[in-house]
């Protein structure tokens, strides 16, 4: 990663324990923060190379990743850590979920690609929605919970210098992968956020323009 995007990645994450409550308006903080989410996006999981986060820094990321707006302090969402050499056994559970769902049978090229999915960058994490039944909280809203907190912690590992990205893929809807991730009948996969230091710095890409998707009520 470029230094000073680094730089401006770690201004941004650490100016919430320098600062005191009644500094929040500093301009600097400010700008730091809206630097950061103009310039952050996704890169492709395999640009994704060491070093991935340290120990105190995966605390800090989950930590932040966790505070997301929540109707009814429910947590209706929950982390599972993949490192080391947890990301290969777990990617011969994706093999196997390959072998025995595939339609056809998958090529020993397919299956040795399975294995290393999780081995593509550092660390992964999965970020699990769960559904509370609670009156007052429809699971519309706890679903989008679990999406917010998926796009915390991509924000937190990018503010901290590392690079992300935030995927599904066939395997948040495998039936095995379910199993293996011991999954109860109210949860699902809301994504796998795979983080790891950029190696290369991607082009950005065109994004929406506003007078396509911004309306004012009452219109003219």
């Amino acid at each position: 990663m470029q230094a000073g995007l680094r730089g401006l990645y770690q201004i941004a994450i650490c100016a919430s324990e320098t600062l005191s409550p009644t500094s929040w308006n500093s301009q600097s903080m400010h700008q730091a923060t809206l630097d950061l989410l103009a310039r952050r996006r996704s890169v492709k999981a395999d640009t994704l190379v060491e070093p991935g986060p340290d120990a105190s820094q995966l605390e800090r990321i989950l930590t932040i990743a966790a505070r997301v707006p929540d109707h009814k302090k429910l947590v209706p969402w929950r982390f599972v850590v993949f490192a080391g050499d947890a990301r290969a056994a777990f990617g011969e559970k994706i093999a196997a979920a390959c072998q025995a769902e595939e339609k056809e049978p998958p090529s020993q090229f397919r299956l040795d690609t399975e294995r290393k999915r999780f081995s593509r960058a550092p660390l992964v994490v999965a970020v699990i929605s769960r559904i509370v039944a609670k009156p007052g909280a429809p699971e519309w809203e706890q679903i989008l919970s679990a999406g917010a907190a998926c796009f915390n912690l991509c924000v937190a590992a990018n503010a901290s210098g590392f690079g992300t990205t935030w995927l599904t893929e066939w395997i948040a809807y495998s039936p095995a992968i379910r199993t293996a991730l011991g999954l109860a009948d109210t949860e699902r996969v809301a994504g796998f956020v795979y983080i790891g230091t950029r190696s290369a710095t991607p082009e950005d890409r065109e994004r929406p323009h506003l007078a396509d998707i911004v309306t004012h009520w009452p219109s003219a």
